[in-house]
């Protein structure tokens, strides 16, 4: 087998003549058909609930090469991670691969994130010849290290395999398998993820071989490089369509995990010049001490995300054709592109910012191809003890909880959607956390005022409140709770996010930040989960008054909120009194016209 260089033309762009239309329609449907069952299989065969509830996993066919032809997307953040993982394994192996190999790896600094993701990746083989790849990434609860403490290095953080075959040539590595056993709390429920990863791979190389056989392997190829032509062009187009220009912005992170109240900070620059765009990630804060650092894949990987969603959203599938109007300046030794021997457990927690403050970059650019900002945060609690059931040792997790997303021009924020990283994540059914764990969901409902006011008032974020049945830990690492979702346009801030004790402990109301780790909880102590809400866009003021008033009644806005941001006095009854409606309109329009001071707080 011969790999080319990434400046190389590909197997697939030395293939004639050009592929017809129905064909490539058929292909593109095809590999979507191929990678959206790759996922069915794996959700059903998982023993894990962050696999097939929380569907914390990503699937993929690629090339040859190891670009990316078709995703099912789990977590977004990992577009550009999968693929690198690949073209590691081809620069580890060299001709060294094989049909009926299966390489595996976790390593955090090439795949981006931390090392609870195992990737396994299937070389598919046609004729004799390397033609395409499948590959599935998918989240495992325990690999060993801290479940609960602070990790200041990866050596803490668990089990870590490097560029290994788990299979050679069919055969597979039992010394790998007993390894992992040794090194993992739970081994059944590890192996059991494990083989539903092998399940995974083996479907999309069984699918796309039957692509290979009905279409023959130059049409589909072919068809695949047309493809990922057509996404490039829709991406140049729409953004030729943005206007020239450097455009930067900043925010923060609350801390690192270690230095509490520390503020962490994120400046982003953005050049946009003709049907291309440059994202620079060069002014990112310096990797932290603490464990909410990622690897460089993830560096590309967000920029891409915001990338995507300005240019191609709906463009699918999701392919390598999408970024190559994109440059991204990530150097080595940020939050984003940190080196070993950073810890890396929260690894999907910054990103989500960055992007966010991509978006507040390119704000006055193009206003109504953006929304404000989002909770950004997983808002998970981890749980683990002693089951009184069955006295075994159980790890579980609360969440990942939906938040606010920011309002858009036209329209006003969602409401209880998981974070931009987790893409198609799901919120965990009470029902089922409260039969595996020995706990109770004593409440699960929308925060009231936690979206940001604006003229379209961003989404609120959910509160959920869990009671111990018996005694087990606690931990969550939550953050933007001091960096609240900011609006756009005159739009204000949403909550942020926040976790509240009620164990009897007063001093626990006086954290400076949502990060708790190892908390002890007796039976019927309480954790409420607070997720943030999303940012508004434009003056609360001009919102219409009957729409304020059914925030009210709806639950959504308080009255006092109604009064304080809206200008719109709302009666205990739903009704609008609008004579003193018009008086705080009145007052509220004369103080946005004041001068303004020059100073402004965030």
């Amino acid at each position: 087998m011969s790999v080319t260089d990434n400046k190389a033309p590909t197997e697939s762009q030395k293939l004639s003549p050009l592929p017809d239309s129905v064909l490539t329609e058929v292909i593109r449907n095809g590999v979507i058909a191929v990678t959206e069952e790759m996922k069915t299989n794996l959700m059903r065969t998982a023993y894990n609930m962050i696999i097939y509830e929380a569907l914390d996993f990503t699937v993929g066919l690629y090339t040859a090469e190891g670009e990316t032809v078709s995703i099912g997307i789990g977590l977004p953040s990992f577009i550009r991670g999968m693929a690198n993982t690949i073209k590691a394994k081809l620069r580890h192996f060299g001709s060294d691969i094989y049909e009926d190999d299966i390489l595996v790896t976790n390593d955090a600094y090439t795949t981006g994130s931390h090392l609870n993701h195992f990737t396994f990746s299937l070389p598919i083989f046609h004729d004799g010849e390397l033609c395409a790849w499948a590959c599935c990434m998918a989240h495992w609860p325990d690999v060993g290290g801290h479940i609960a403490g602070a990790t200041t290095d990866i050596f803490s953080e668990g089990i870590q395999i490097p560029i290994l075959k788990y299979q050679s040539r069919g055969k597979i590595n039992e010394d790998l398998i007993s390894i992992i056993k040794t090194n993992v709390r739970l081994p059944e429920r590890a192996m059991g993820d494990l083989r539903a990863q092998i399940v995974a791979v083996k479907t999309g190389a069984r699918r796309f071989k039957e692509l290979l056989n009905r279409y023959g392997r130059a049409a589909v190829l072919s068809s695949i490089a047309r493809i990922m032509d057509q996404s490039e062009l829709a991406a140049r187009k729409r953004t030729s369509s943005i206007p020239d220009g450097v455009y930067e912005a900043e925010s923060f992170m609350d801390d690192d995990g270690i230095s509490a109240g520390r503020r962490i900070p994120i400046k982003v620059r953005v050049i946009k010049q003709g049907d291309s765009m440059t994202i620079d990630l060069s002014q990112l804060s310096p990797q932290v001490a603490g464990y909410f650092n990622s690897g460089p894949s993830t560096g590309y990987s967000c920029a891409q995300v915001a990338y995507k969603c300005l240019t191609s959203p709906t463009d699918y599938p999701i392919n390598e054709g999408s970024f190559r109007s994109l440059k991204v300046i990530v150097p080595e030794g940020t939050i984003l592109s940190a080196v070993k021997p950073a810890a890396m457990r929260m690894w999907m927690t910054f990103p989500m910012t960055v992007v966010d403050t991509v978006f507040k970059a390119l704000a006055d650019a193009i206003p109504k191809r953006l929304a404000a900002a989002h909770h950004a945060d997983l808002v998970i609690g981890n749980i683990h003890g002693i089951n009184p059931t069955d006295s075994n040792f159980f790890i579980g997790l609360i969440g990942p909880n939906g938040g606010g997303w920011g309002a858009k021009h036209d329209e006003d924020g969602m409401n209880a959607v998981v974070c931009s990283n987790d893409g198609d994540t799901h919120n965990s059914p009470c029902e089922l956390l409260e039969i595996k764990y020995p706990i109770l969901i004593e409440k699960h409902e929308l925060r009231m005022d936690s979206g940001g006011a604006g003229q379209q008032r961003g989404g609120l974020g959910v509160a959920v409140t869990l009671r111990a049945l018996s005694p087990l830990t606690f931990s969550t690492m939550m953050d933007r709770e001091h960096c609240r979702p900011w609006g756009l346009h005159g739009g204000l801030p949403g909550l942020g996010n926040k976790v509240i004790i009620e164990n009897g402990d007063p001093g626990m109301e006086h954290r400076k930040n949502s990060k708790i780790r190892g908390l002890l909880l007796k039976a019927g102590d309480r954790i409420t989960l607070c997720a943030g809400g999303g940012g508004g866009f434009g003056s609360p003021t001009v919102r219409p008054v009957d729409r304020v008033a059914s925030d009210v009644r709806e639950g959504y806005v308080s009255m006092q909120n109604a009064r304080d941001h809206y200008g719109v006095a709302v009666t205990s009854d739903g009704s609008i009194d609008l004579v003193e409606t018009a008086t705080l309109r009145a007052g509220a329009s004369r103080a946005e016209t004041a001068p303004k001071s020059g100073f402004t707080s965030q």
